[in-house]
């Protein structure tokens, strides 16, 4: 099936797309083409999993060899090869990956079709080759109007704003990785839509998607006209690059890439109106972030850290980020706060205790509450049964639950009592 987009003049030569059920396959295209063309996608991986003995070349392909090799190919309407036909627009080649791009008509995609896909096969077999992929591009009709030029723009025009139904986008973050960050965001969306809303769970965590295995869903979305369907689960809805690619399959990806299959996330899926939306941002202060900050409209951010100095540190790195790029922080939680002893209820404080709470008052910002080290959270999560649906009225769903309705509150003044006229919902 082909896959359509528009690349932004000014934009880079890049125009990406991220994996889902349309490729087939298990990592994303590339696709490249002039600014200003449309882009048409047919993404088919050609990627043997099995053993595979590659020929050593003296040097590594280059698009020239590359385009040399495509002469091979016949153009159906013509009949001479598509590279003497000038079909052939692009040729990118990096450490043995090949991006391609064929010109047609759009009204000829279809025919095209047979055509790209034996140009990326015939690529695939050249020697020092280990990845091919093909699109298909038509350039952008001379009648089409540009966007009118916004008032007082330097440079490029602004791209709009992704997710403009959803009433308030908040993001989870940390400055760090091991801190329960996925864990909080899954936990406190499902707390939220146990307070009556209709609540959507993005997975911004490319290289390391984990709400498929919190969730307990192991499908791929359903694909209706161009847009991606969440994905349901305990009252919420949910999309992440896990839902599309194994749970083994490493993301090997760059930046661009990063940031082309986020954007895709949110504006190729049909999430519909929301009232807030939870984002699991990957650790650190890096492109997802600012993708986030500079693409939609975000009600604020919730930094998760644990108690100790080293945790603390790199949690204030991600308060001064979301400052940087304008978007309010609405306070930070203290996980692994305290461990009690499931059998003599001993408590104590592994990570030590209240470090969050006191960088939260010399930052300025709320401290939104802290969430013991508890056994039930980390097998409710493995068992894909967040902790605040498997037992709600447990002592971390119950902090999980004030958090939320915390964050509600701040998002959404007066809020709080609308969420509360609603039923409240325990899945069992």
């Amino acid at each position: 099936m082909l896959v359509t987009g528009w690349r932004r003049p000014g934009g880079g030569r890049r125009w990406l797309a991220s994996p889902h059920p349309w490729s087939g396959g298990r990592v994303a295209a590339i696709g490249t083409g002039s600014p200003g063309r449309h882009i048409t996608f047919a993404v088919r991986q050609h990627i043997d999993h099995g053993p595979k003995v590659f020929k050593r070349m003296s040097t590594a392909p280059t698009p020239d060899t590359l385009r040399d090799a495509l002469r091979d190919i016949a153009d159906p309407v013509t009949g001479r090869d598509i590279v003497s036909a000038g079909l052939v627009e692009a040729i990118e080649v990096r450490g043995g990956l090949v991006q391609a791009s064929l010109l047609t008509d759009r009204t000829r995609a279809a025919q095209m079709e047979p055509v790209r896909a034996q140009a990326e096969k015939h690529l695939a077999r050249q020697p020092g080759v280990r990845n091919a992929t093909v699109v298909l591009t038509s350039a952008t009709p001379a009648t089409a109007k540009a966007a009118p030029p916004a008032a007082h723009a330097h440079g490029p025009a602004a791209k709009p704003k992704l997710l403009e139904q959803v009433g308030a986008i908040v993001a989870v973050a940390s400055g760090k990785g091991g801190v329960g960050k996925s864990t909080t965001a899954v936990n406190l969306a499902v707390a939220l839509a146990q307070m009556g809303l209709r609540v959507g769970l993005l997975d911004a965590d490319i290289y390391g998607p984990s709400l498929p295995r919190m969730l307990g869903l192991a499908r791929k979305p359903e694909v209706r006209g161009d847009l991606m369907i969440p994905l349901p689960a305990w009252g919420l809805q949910a999309m992440s690059i896990g839902f599309m690619v194994e749970e083994e399959t490493p993301m090997i990806w760059r930046g661009p890439m990063v940031m082309g299959a986020l954007e895709q996330m949110m504006g190729q899926v049909d999430w519909g109106a929301l009232d807030i939306m939870i984002v699991d941002m990957p650790p650190g202060t890096g492109d997802a972030q600012l993708t986030m900050a500079q693409r939609v409209a975000l009600a604020g951010a919730v930094i998760v850290s644990t108690p100790q100095d080293i945790a603390l540190l790199d949690a204030r790195r991600g308060v001064k980020m979301f400052e940087r790029t304008r978007v309010p922080v609405l306070g930070l939680i203290e996980n692994m706060s305290y461990y009690c002893c499931p059998n003599c209820n001993h408590r104590a404080e592994i990570f030590g205790h209240g470090g969050a709470r006191a960088e939260a008052d010399r930052l300025g910002v709320e401290f939104l509450g802290e969430v013991p080290l508890l056994l039930d959270i980390r097998t409710a999560s493995d068992a894909g049964t967040p902790i605040v649906a498997a037992d709600p009225d447990s002592e971390a769903a119950r902090a999980f639950a004030a958090i939320a309705r915390i964050v509600w509150a701040k998002v959404n003044p007066g809020g709080a009592a609308k969420a509360a006229a609603f039923p409240r919902i325990v899945v069992s």
